[in-house]
């Protein structure tokens, strides 16, 4: 414990002073105090303060320590050196440290870049798939009820998500194992893009394409929309916010020249949700990703009293190409599906599952296994379900497939190269 106090003498202030005053080479001339910087200046205020105080200003007494008094002095010798450069030699240029060297990031969906070998235990599984209304929620509920079956010692379950975006954060995040995807945005996460700009580029595989969705876009026959251009002014409900489906509005709202924020009155709702508010008038249009047929726009048109309109779209697809490539192709919905006057031309979406570039080869492998040894299960869970085959599944897509999927195909004979 110290027993007297610290005091700054007249002698070691007046030092102090003379260094201060010496021009510093660092620094430029300024208007501030002569040829003192305005670092220089600040300190001597500081100084003349100290001098004025230093008979009544104990540092320590009775309530420091040694240590205290030694950093007391260390913390004016570092301002003293800092901001007059030294006692004779002019202040070195500083050199910048140089950050840590940082390992190598192994490209995704590579061997480097995969896990090793099978977790051990009990394995839960998690399917990210979408909401209740669309084809995600049961074709995901079938893969999950296949895996459970077809991998030993396995639970998977499938969980209701957003869809495509909540999805490919999720198997970034590590919340799920497998997540259910449109290709475009598969591709948009993969590199960073659009909705996903905030987390930036996710390193997302594919294991297997599955269907072609149809962008259906349906309006209320008494609204008048007949093509995307005649939405300006009216309600639009344009997908879950952070949806593919979202995404896929705003691009073809902007291909018919409108401003997605500005143009329509703008809802955010799942299809779902979007069906029930065009049956109580609330909505003029909507925007869908899915297959077909969706249940929740069944419910829609089967509702009695209910006309409605799927509005054409093939017109916006060489726009949608121009922009944003080979994600968009031509596709029709057949008049029988949602049991129509006609068929309705427009654009498709392809789909696929996605999984982390760090699962391990074994693990992506394994997964694909339990899906194609339980296949006709699988198949049973949705009528899209049913155009998966080998074939169908190996059709490379918009992200790289895992080296797991590429073994798993290749010795079924099915992987182009």
């Amino acid at each position: 414990m110290l027993t007297s106090p610290v005091v700054f003498s007249e002698v070691h202030i007046q030092r102090l002073r003379q260094r201060c005053d010496r021009p510093h080479r660092a620094y430029p001339k300024t208007a501030i105090a002569g040829n003192m910087s305005p670092i220089h200046f600040r300190l001597r205020q500081w100084l003349d303060a100290l001098n004025r105080a230093r008979r009544d200003m104990l540092i320590g007494g009775s309530i420091l320590m040694k240590m205290q008094r030694t950093l007391a002095g260390l913390v004016l010798s570092t301002f003293v050196l800092a901001a007059c450069g030294g006692a004779a030699a002019p202040a070195a240029t500083a050199v910048p440290a140089q950050p840590a060297a940082k390992p190598a990031t192994a490209k995704p969906c590579t061997p480097e870049a995969a896990g090793k070998g099978m977790p051990t235990g009990k394995l839960r599984l998690v399917v990210a798939t979408g909401g209740t209304g669309g084809v995600f929620y049961p074709y995901g509920g079938g893969i999950a009820r296949v895996l459970g079956k077809g991998i030993a010692n396995a639970e998977a379950t499938a969980e209701v998500t957003g869809g495509s975006v909540d999805n490919m954060k999720l198997i970034n995040k590590g919340d799920a194992d497998m997540g259910l995807s449109t290709v475009d945005s598969a591709f948009d996460a993969f590199n960073g893009l659009g909705a996903y700009a905030d987390v930036g580029p996710i390193p997302g595989c594919a294991i297997a394409s599955l269907y072609q969705s149809f962008i259906h876009v349906v309006a209320l026959e008494s609204a008048g929309i007949t093509k995307v251009e005649d939405m300006k002014g009216k309600r639009i409900s344009v997908g879950s916010a952070g949806s593919s489906t979202e995404i896929a509005a705003d691009r073809m709202l902007e291909a018919a020249g409108l401003d997605p924020k500005k143009d329509i009155r703008r809802d955010s709702l799942s299809v779902a949700e979007s069906a029930s508010a065009m049956k109580d008038q609330k909505i003029d249009a909507f925007f869908w990703i899915g297959g077909l047929p969706t249940a929740a726009v069944t419910d829609l048109v089967t509702t009695p009293n209910m006309k409605v309109r799927f509005v054409a779209t093939d017109n916006l697809l060489p726009k949608l190409k121009q922009k944003y490539g080979e994600s968009y192709v031509a596709a029709t919905l057949p008049k029988a599906v949602y049991k129509q006057e006609a068929d309705a031309t427009g654009v498709g979406v392809g789909n696929l599952i996605a999984v982390n570039s760090k699962m391990s080869e074994e693990m992506a492998y394994t997964l694909l296994k339990g899906m194609f040894d339980n296949l006709a299960d699988l198949q049973a869970s949705h009528p899209e379900a049913k155009k998966l085959t080998l074939e169908t599944a190996a059709i490379k897509t918009s992200i790289p497939f895992h080296p797991g999927a590429i073994k798993f195909f290749k010795e079924k004979g099915v992987w182009k190269e």
